[in-house]
């Protein structure tokens, strides 16, 4: 459904460090830079940050969440631990499982340093 998906920074090094980070955790390479641009390409997609190109400041988007796939909760937690020393704060409660109707989910979530909340996610 999704080709890609792009959020908006105000410091595109400090993004590239806790993406990289972050991500790593997930098994995703560092991102390729392109002037304004960092891309982290895997075989599901494409996960973009961006200095906003209209020269305004970036916004997190309220009410949004951004998703993440992991394969096991040990690797949510590590994603989790991972964001928090790379400069994410704790949102949502502590990582763990919740259910519903779509059955056990063991989720973690953070918010990156530019306010977005993110969301790692392992289907039980």
């Amino acid at each position: 459904m999704f080709s890609h998906v792009m959020i908006g920074t105000n410091d595109l090094d400090r993004a590239k460090a806790f993406y990289d980070t972050l991500l790593g955790t997930l098994g995703v390479a560092p991102a390729f830079v392109d002037g304004h641009r960092i891309f982290y390409r895997t075989s599901g997609g494409v996960f973009s940050v961006t200095r906003p190109i209209n020269g305004e400041p970036a916004t997190a988007a309220n009410g949004s969440t951004l998703g993440f796939a992991a394969t096991s909760p040990e690797q949510c937690d590590a994603w989790h631990a991972a964001g928090l020393a790379a400069g994410g704060t704790n949102c949502e409660g502590p990582p763990g499982v919740r259910e519903g109707s779509v059955g056990k989910l063991y989720l973690a979530y953070l918010r990156d340093p530019d306010g977005h909340k993110l969301c790692v996610l392992h289907r039980m």
